[in-house]
């Protein structure tokens, strides 16, 4: 009787260490392909290094008579921290000829309060206000941009987010690529700006650490076939051969569909050596999960298998699996020293790329924080799998096949479309 009282303990101790045993080989196969993707990304960023300071060289060399007149296109939509401060450095470039167009949904927008007090800070500047009225389209922002676009006679362009700040020498950077008549868009990696909140900090080194490795490691596998929404130069004839902006109108990653449109029509996408700054706003961390898994659905729908892809480049989730692992299978040693890598592979990666590429500060003091946030990229990345519905600028929407949009619940509140 106790000989068979025992074979059941016997049989649960047995599946115990049957399961921590191949979870300790996937610790230790998700441990591999995340230390590739490091070295990946350390041979991408030298890759970039070296093309950025050839592109610097060139961009000082165009003369200033070489420069066409450029349109720069902000849509806005309510409140952000610091708005006006990012409105108005597009208004201190250091260009010969340029104009800014805003655009918004309606005029009791908070946010057309704000564009109006900065063109009204910059009279010698041309610029306008485009209100678009509700939309027609499932993307807002493309709605409004196709107005935008409608009332500027001029063949070059940047689109640009609310949320974006650049330097001086931002137009003056990005424009000359574009004078090659094979080049059809240039695209800005960017570095986070956090507000004063602990969440806004771990966003902002992902978007300066994780987003750019990302980046780096496209363009060297198979070269730019999208853009990045924050910045984006782009010709009038590249827009037009693919059918205008209006191509992009059913998509919430309209930036990714716009230079994969223009690169599949053999115009070359390329990777801007500028850096520009994405100012982050504070808030709780639900809603801050809430925009990481928007973006993250968006990549599911969009590149499904890239996104799947995306699960083994995270270190930290894997060395904590070899912890527990070890911890199960009293093989303390294995468990720790696999946590240890992991951590320091993504210390690595903070300082290589976000301090190295991106120059944000915080990638070096705060590098030994930035394995948390590869930690909770992983736990976004699963939750990504889970529903199709998300929260954008105060209005629900639904993901469908391919990346599409399609607008649940929208207000429809707003003035008559016009310039301003």
């Amino acid at each position: 009787m106790i000989l068979l009282l025992m074979i059941p303990r016997a049989l649960d101790a047995h599946g115990v260490v049957l399961a921590s045993r191949a979870l300790l080989l996937l610790a230790l196969a998700g441990s591999f392909t995340s230390t590739i993707y490091l070295g990946m990304t350390l041979v991408a960023t030298s890759r970039y290094l070296r093309e950025a300071r050839a592109a610097r060289e060139a961009a000082r060399a165009t003369p200033a008579s070489s420069l066409p007149p450029v349109t720069i296109l902000k849509p806005v939509h309510g409140m952000e921290e610091r708005l006006a401060a990012n409105l108005e450095s597009f208004f201190q470039q250091d260009y010969p000829d340029y104009e800014v167009i805003f655009g918004v949904r309606d005029l009791d927008n908070p946010a057309a309060r704000i564009a109006q007090e900065v063109r009204a800070r910059y009279p010698n500047i041309a610029s306008r206000l485009i209100v678009s009225g509700p939309p027609k389209w499932p993307s807002a922002k493309v709605f409004v941009l196709d107005k935008m676009i409608a009332v500027s006679s001029r063949s070059y362009f940047i689109i640009s987010d609310s949320d974006v700040r650049v330097a001086p020498d931002f137009l003056r950077n990005t424009i000359p690529p574009l004078l090659n008549p094979q080049v059809g868009m240039v695209t800005c990696m960017y570095r986070g700006i956090p507000a004063s909140d602990f969440w806004s900090r771990l966003e902002a080194l992902g978007l300066s650490v994780e987003m750019s490795s990302g980046v780096m490691v496209a363009d060297m596998m198979e070269g730019m076939r999208f853009a990045l929404g924050p910045a984006m130069a782009v010709r009038r004839d590249a827009l037009d051969v693919i059918g205008g902006i209006a191509a992009v109108a059913d998509y919430y990653s309209d930036d990714f569909e716009l230079g994969n449109r223009i690169w599949a029509k053999g115009y070359k996408v390329v990777l801007s050596h500028h850096i520009v700054q994405n100012v982050l706003t504070r808030r709780s961390p639900l809603r801050t999960l809430g925009d990481q898994l928007r973006w993250m659905k968006s990549t599911r729908y969009s590149r499904p298998a890239g996104h799947a892809g995306t699960g083994l480049t995270y270190a930290v989730p894997f060395g904590m699996l070899a912890l527990i692992a070890g911890a199960a299978l009293g093989r303390w040693e294995i468990g720790a020293g696999l946590f240890v890598l992991a951590w320091l592979n993504r210390m690595i990666q903070s300082v290589v790329v976000g301090w190295g590429v991106a120059r944000d500060p915080r990638a070096l003091w705060l590098c030994w924080l930035y394995p948390l946030r590869d930690f909770f990229g992983f736990a976004a990345w699963l939750l990504s799998y889970t529903g199709r519905k998300f929260y954008w600028r105060g209005e629900m929407y639904r993901f469908d096949k391919g990346g599409k949009i399609a607008p649940l619940e929208r207000s429809q509140a707003g003035s008559s479309s016009g310039a301003i």
